[in-house]
């Protein structure tokens, strides 16, 4: 199995587009900072044909430490999500 990492995908943009590989990390930071900042501000993103991302909240729920068995409450919080669409799940399959 190839593992596909930043670099990876900065490196297939770069050599696409014809731009040097500073170029094509920069535009890729410029991609996830927007998708984070977007998060961070309560906003949904929608990317047509691939996914949706999204914060989802988690409640506040019972839990159990597992080193001393005690009971504990674990605070409410927020996760980010990630749904792909159907074209996505298509090309997986």
């Amino acid at each position: 199995m190839e593992i596909t990492n930043k670099k990876v995908l900065a490196d297939i943009i770069a050599e696409k587009n014809g731009m040097t590989k500073k170029a094509a990390t920069e535009t890729l930071d410029l991609v996830f900072d927007t998708i984070a900042n977007a998060l961070k501000d309560g906003n949904k993103v929608d990317i047509s044909g691939f996914g949706k991302f999204e914060v989802k909240q988690r409640p506040e729920r019972k839990g159990i430490n597992p080193a001393t068995k005690e009971a504990i409450t674990i605070p409410a919080s927020k996760a980010p999500g990630f749904k792909a669409a159907k074209a996505l799940k298509d090309i997986v399959k």
